[in-house]
């Protein structure tokens, strides 16, 4: 409800935020697959495997919040996010791009 009374016209705003959803993992995919790229053009050894199968795992899991947030808002009155959901999008971006900077030096 509005401060008058009236239900709240959310307009286009979960639309924006859908498509903000899927530019991000968009993004996100691309950093991956960059520094997947990166980790295992070297030698091929334990350290850059591991570093590779770790990079993957941080996709997923950024993928698996990003979806459940973009099924939520398609729902007609889409609840917040909730701080473990934003919490662990920021974990996995700030992650991905350790181990990109990780794997480039």
């Amino acid at each position: 409800m509005t401060r008058y009374g009236e239900p709240r016209d959310a307009g286009l705003q979960p639309e924006r935020t859908r498509l903000a959803w899927r530019r991000t993992t968009l993004a996100s995919s691309v950093v991956a697959v960059l520094a997947l790229r990166q980790a295992l053009r070297g030698s091929g050894g334990r350290v850059e495997v591991a570093g590779a199968a770790v990079i993957a795992l941080v996709w997923l899991v950024f993928l698996w919040v990003a979806h459940r947030r973009i099924r939520e808002l398609a729902a007609g009155r889409p609840r917040g996010l909730a701080p473990r959901a934003a919490a662990s999008a920021v974990a996995c971006t700030v992650a991905l791009a350790l181990f990109a900077m990780a794997v480039i030096v």
